[in-house]
């Protein structure tokens, strides 16, 4: 793993973690089932005029819904904002919960959603576990799982807790540029040596774009 780390490392930059915790929860809920170019216009939308949970749950639901269109599902996301800023103030003094059990009970919060709040938000080492992160870990060989909580608990087994808040954003980047759903770029891969697939398959033709 820590092979497979640093040469992902050389080739991707990551972010400097810690950002405001509200704002990575609401972006999050926002990205669900979303592409990152809307989510990132949503969010910032939706921050030009309100900018903390007293703001979103004062703020009419119909102004919300405009203010995220753009993104998949915006009513249902704009009630689920304005009910988890509501919560927040009630019952967290407006703060965001350091703790995964109490960011697991906000609506709309899964694993990966509030892993993300732990990592991106406060800094704390987290694994949140998306799409990608599932499909690449199994597809390489650093874990042989079917859905994305047993691949967190897995891969909480083999990466070095130092290389948690980093993994995500490591390999998104990697399964959007090359190890991709479709077709993954093989022969364009650094880590082909490393990869189980790549091992088994010796460069098929059917792996070449």
């Amino acid at each position: 793993m820590e092979k497979i780390f640093n040469l992902l490392r050389e080739r991707y930059k990551v972010s400097e973690y810690k950002n405001e915790p509200f704002q990575v929860l609401i972006g999050t809920i926002l990205s669900q089932r979303t592409k990152d170019e809307n989510t990132a216009i949503a969010w910032k939308s939706l921050f030009s005029h309100y900018k903390t949970p007293k703001d979103i749950a004062k703020a009419p639901e119909k102004k919300l819904r405009e203010l995220i269109k753009v993104v998949g599902f915006y009513k249902v996301k704009a009630e689920r904002i304005k009910e988890v800023a509501r919560i927040l103030v009630e019952r967290y003094k407006g703060e965001v919960p350091r703790d995964i059990s109490e960011l697991l009970k906000l609506p709309g919060v899964g694993r990966k959603t509030a892993n993300c709040v732990l990592a991106y938000g406060f800094g704390i080492p987290a694994l949140p576990v998306d799409t990608h992160v599932h499909r690449i870990s199994n597809r390489i060989g650093l874990v042989s799982t079917k859905d994305p909580v047993k691949t967190e608990i897995e891969l909480k087994k083999v990466v070095p807790k130092r290389y948690w808040i980093y993994l995500n954003e490591l390999l998104v980047k990697f399964g959007k540029d090359i190890c991709k759903p479709i077709n993954p770029k093989c022969n364009l891969c650094l880590i082909r040596e490393l990869c189980l697939t790549g091992r088994i398959n010796k460069l098929p033709q059917a792996f070449i774009p």
